[in-house]
C-alpha cells in the first residue's frame, strides 16, 4: 500500500466505505457499522466510533461528518492567479496572506503566474476591492478565474484494500443516506437563524460520539429530530456535499497535486465537461475565463496522484478524453503542480452565512 501511514485492513476499509453515505439517523454507527458488515468487514458500532476517533487523532481524517458546501451557504469565491517574482517573492506573498478574505494560496509551477489564491467574501462585490488592495499593495496584476460552471467537486481518496478484494476501489463506497428522515428540498436560498447556527456547528465536523447529531443539537439548543431532519434536507438541497470521513489526502500519500489546465474550444466544452468529472482521479472540474495574452485557458481539472509517474498516467487519460472530442495540441494544456502551501486557513463560513441569514 502506498501511504505515509501504516494503516490496518479494519482503517483502510473505514477510510474506503464512509467518504460520504453516512447515516443521519440518532445513533448513526450502528446501521453504518451493519452496512460494513454486509460488504465483508467484521465490525460493530464501537469499533467503527473507535477507528474513525483513531484515524482522526492520528491525522489521517481531516474531520467526520458533513463537508458544507460554501457557495450554496452564501457570499461568493473566486480563484486568482498572479505573478511574483523571485526577488519579492516572500514580500508579496505576505502581502497577499495579510487579507482576510483569503483563504487558500498555493505556489504552483508555472513560468509566469506562480501564485494561485482563494478570496472567499460576504458580499461578491467585495471581491474586485480585494483585488484592487492587493494590486495596490504589491504592484502585481491579478488575474481573476471565477468559476462560470461546476462540472465536479468530489475530492474522496481512497486507499488500497477496497472492501470488495478485487482491486476495485470504486466498488468501495458505502451509501445509507437513505436512512435519514423522509424531507422534502426546498428551494430557499437564504438560511434562518437556527440553520446559520447548524452551518457552523459541524463546518468543522461533528463530535466522535455514539450520538453526535444530538450533541450538535444539545450544542446550538435546538431539537435532535430538526437536526437530523436539516442535515438531511440541505444534503438533498446541496448545502451539504456529503456526510463521512474527510481523509487528510497527503497523509494517505496523495502528495502528487496537478491541476491541469486546458484550451478547449468553447462550443465543445458542454460535451467535454462531464466526460472529464467522470474520470474517478478527477476530484475538481470546472469552466473558468481566459485572460487575453497571458492565459489562454478555458478548463480546469484537478487530480491527485501518491507518485509523479502515477499523477502522469491520470493527466494522460484527461488528455486521452479530450481528444476523443478536439484536437488536442501539446500548445493547448498545461499541468501546474503546486511546490509548496503558503496558506491554508479555510472558507470563513460565518461571515458569509451571516451575511445571508435571514432576520429573526
Amino acid at each position: 500500500m502506498n501511504t505515509d501511514v501504516d494503516l490496518t485492513a479494519r482503517e483502510r476499509a473505514v477510510v474506503n466505505a464512509f467518504q460520504g453515505g453516512f447515516p443521519v439517523v440518532e445513533r448513526p454507527f450502528e446501521p453504518a457499522a451493519a452496512a460494513m458488515r454486509d460488504n465483508g468487514v467484521d465490525i460493530d458500532a464501537t469499533g467503527l466510533l473507535e477507528t474513525i476517533r483513531e484515524l482522526d487523532d492520528r491525522g489521517v481524517l481531516s474531520r467526520f461528518g458533513p463537508l458544507v458546501n460554501a457557495q450554496e451557504i452564501g457570499g461568493a469565491a473566486t480563484l486568482v492567479a498572479m505573478h511574483a517574482p523571485d526577488d519579492r517573492f516572500d514580500e508579496i506573498v505576505d502581502a497577499v496572506n495579510d487579507h482576510r478574505e483569503v483563504a487558500h494560496n498555493y505556489e504552483r509551477e508555472h513560468p509566469h503566474l506562480n501564485v494561485w489564491f482563494v478570496v472567499s467574501v460576504a458580499d461578491e462585490d467585495r471581491v474586485e476591492e480585494v483585488l484592487a488592495e492587493i494590486e495596490a499593495e504589491t504592484g502585481q496584476e491579478t488575474y481573476n478565474l471565477p468559476k462560470q460552471r461546476e462540472f465536479r467537486v468530489e475530492a474522496k481518496f481512497y486507499v488500497d484494500g477496497p472492501l470488495d478484494g478485487d482491486g476495485d476501489i470504486e466498488a468501495a463506497g458505502i451509501d445509507r443516506s437513505d436512512l435519514g428522515p423522509d424531507v422534502t428540498p426546498t428551494d430557499e436560498s437564504t438560511l434562518s437563524p437556527a440553520e446559520r447556527d447548524l452551518v457552523l456547528e459541524v463546518q468543522g465536523g461533528v463530535p466522535l460520539t455514539e450520538t453526535p447529531y444530538a450533541d450538535v443539537a444539545d450544542a446550538i439548543g435546538q431539537e435532535i429530530d430538526w437536526v437530523l431532519e436539516t442535515v438531511t434536507r440541505f444534503e438533498r438541497e446541496g448545502k451539504i456535499r456529503r456526510i463521512g470521513v474527510v481523509p487528510n489526502h497527503y497523509a494517505l500519500g496523495y502528495t502528487e497535486n496537478g491541476m491541469t489546465v486546458w484550451n478547449v474550444p468553447d462550443e465543445v466544452v458542454p460535451e467535454v465537461g462531464p466526460e472529464v468529472a467522470a474520470l474517478p482521479f478527477v476530484t475538481h472540474c470546472y469552466r473558468r475565463p481566459r485572460h487575453d495574452g497571458v492565459w489562454p485557458y478555458n478548463f480546469f481539472a484537478m487530480t491527485h496522484g501518491r507518485s509523479e509517474a502515477e499523477s502522469q498516467r491520470r493527466i494522460e487519460q484527461v488528455r486521452e478524453t479530450m481528444a476523443e472530442y478536439w484536437d488536442v495540441t501539446d500548445e493547448d494544456w498545461d499541468s501546474l503542480f503546486s511546490t509548496q502551501i503558503l496558506k491554508k486557513t479555510g472558507i470563513r463560513l460565518d461571515e458569509r452565512a451571516d451575511a445571508n441569514t435571514r432576520a429573526r
